[in-house]
């Protein structure tokens, strides 16, 4: 269902928004759309980024036993 709305923007960005599509309907739809989603991965990142984070000691330290045990002779 669409619900119409009214927006106020700078005349300048108006004039460069028809340039790249003359439906300023899809177009926004479009560029809402995109930074939602944009949102949707940096947050999904920072979730990955700290669970990286909790386990880097650990992971590490896994890391360094295993080179010192093929650096054993």
């Amino acid at each position: 269902m669409r619900v119409k709305t009214s927006i106020t923007l700078p005349k300048e960005l108006l004039g460069k928004l028809d340039w790249v599509d003359k439906n300023r309907s899809a177009l926004l739809e479009r560029a809402a759309r995109a930074y939602l989603l944009n949102l949707e991965r940096q947050a999904r990142d920072l979730r990955d980024i700290e669970i990286i984070n909790r386990a880097a000691d650990r992971l590490n330290r896994e890391a360094t036993d295993t080179l010192d045990y093929q650096q054993l002779p």
